[in-house]
């Protein structure tokens, strides 16, 4: 039996089955923890955080990741773009426009979607989530049924394999490991090793990641009596892409600020919404529209306010039945920014997740 969530990662699994409670408002979970009613809260927060959340505190909770069932895969997939990629270039174009334009705007990140129909069975989100994790065993592995955010979410699973962990608190130790900036791996070492050179060294890309990490440094600045932060990203490498990263610490001011606090300050940051988040969420739902849970956040936080979040990418939404599967993939734009580059990088961006689905990119 699937679980009703589960993340993993180094720093450990939790698991959850059942459910005894439900929220679609983080503030009724975060005041049930209070309260101490229930032990944990796990679950994803959708992108616009006006929008229904999916947090359960479940009835049984592990720390073993289920065996896979090892279901079989469809043997084929039809595949909808949501936009065309010709469509998406168009949008990245006028976000262009805008913040080369005087204004507020610094950042935006723009997404496009595609929707899979299976030819024939389905997808079973354990058996995803366990491609996914021995493809890239370093990331977070998730999964979440989504059925506590209610309408067409009922019966449908969130399964995804991020490499950013949004916060983690452990008593007064505050965690995160923002990553903005990306390009491709290949297949030849070289190759391989000259692209992640050149995103190391990459103008556009390190603007992007600054922006990422001084907005997050502002909202942890308030809540934290210390913060570190890296001089500078560094170079982390997931199965298909490298990213640039870096690493944040810091102590809380009060023990009263819990990782569920946090993931709410934090969300959505700029690594997949823009800056700042008000003109960027603005142009988000323009452009784009309803990205639904796609670069919200997955977790859980405990009654003494410890947890774990991580940014939900690299992800599928698996409809009930498991006939049909939706993903996504962004990137960030700034001035810099080249329309063409920015369609290649969401393409390079879908290949962890079709590949866990067993869909050829």
């Amino acid at each position: 039996m699937t679980p009703a969530f589960v993340l993993t990662g180094k720093d450990g699994t939790v698991v959850g089955a059942g459910a005894a409670a439900t929220y679609t408002d983080p503030a009724d979970a975060a005041e049930a923890l209070r309260r101490g009613s229930v032990p944990l809260v796990a679950g994803a927060l959708p992108f616009d955080p006006a929008a229904p959340a999916a947090l359960t505190a479940p009835a049984t909770l592990g720390d073993r990741l289920p065996d896979s069932p090892g279901a079989a895969l469809p043997g084929g997939a039809d595949v909808v773009a949501h936009p065309a990629p010709a469509t998406h270039r168009g949008r990245v174009a006028a976000a262009i426009e805008r913040l080369r334009a005087p204004g507020p705007l610094d950042k935006v990140v723009l997404a496009r979607a595609l929707t899979l129909t299976a030819r024939d069975g389905g997808w079973d989100p354990l058996t995803v989530l366990h491609r996914l994790l021995a493809a890239d065993p370093a990331c977070y592995g998730y999964l979440v049924d989504l059925s506590p955010a209610g309408g067409g979410y009922r019966g449908a699973t969130l399964v995804g394999a991020s490499p950013e962990l949004l916060v983690a608190r452990a008593g007064d130790v505050v965690s995160c490991h923002p990553f903005a900036g990306s390009a491709p791996r290949d297949a030849d070492p070289e190759v391989d090793a000259a692209n992640g050179a050149a995103l190391a060294a990459s103008g556009k890309n390190r603007h992007e990641h600054a922006l990422v990490i001084d907005a997050m440094r502002e909202v942890l600045s308030p809540l934290c009596s210390s913060l570190e932060i890296a001089d500078g990203p560094e170079l982390h490498r997931t199965d298909a892409l490298w990213h640039l990263g870096t690493p944040i610490t810091g102590r809380l001011r009060s023990p009263a600020t819990t990782a569920l606090d946090l993931a709410l300050a934090l969300h959505p940051t700029p690594a997949v919404g823009g800056v700042p988040t008000a003109a960027a969420t603005e142009v988000i739902a323009e452009l784009e529209g309803d990205r639904g849970f796609y670069a919200g956040a997955v977790g859980w936080c405990d009654a003494a306010g410890d947890g774990r979040w991580v940014v939900s990418i690299r992800c599928a939404r698996i409809a009930a039945g498991g006939g049909t599967a939706t993903v996504h993939s962004g990137g960030g734009i700034v001035a810099e920014s080249d329309p063409d580059d920015e369609v290649a990088e969401t393409t390079a961006k879908f290949r962890t997740i079709l590949s866990g689905l067993g869909v050829t990119p």
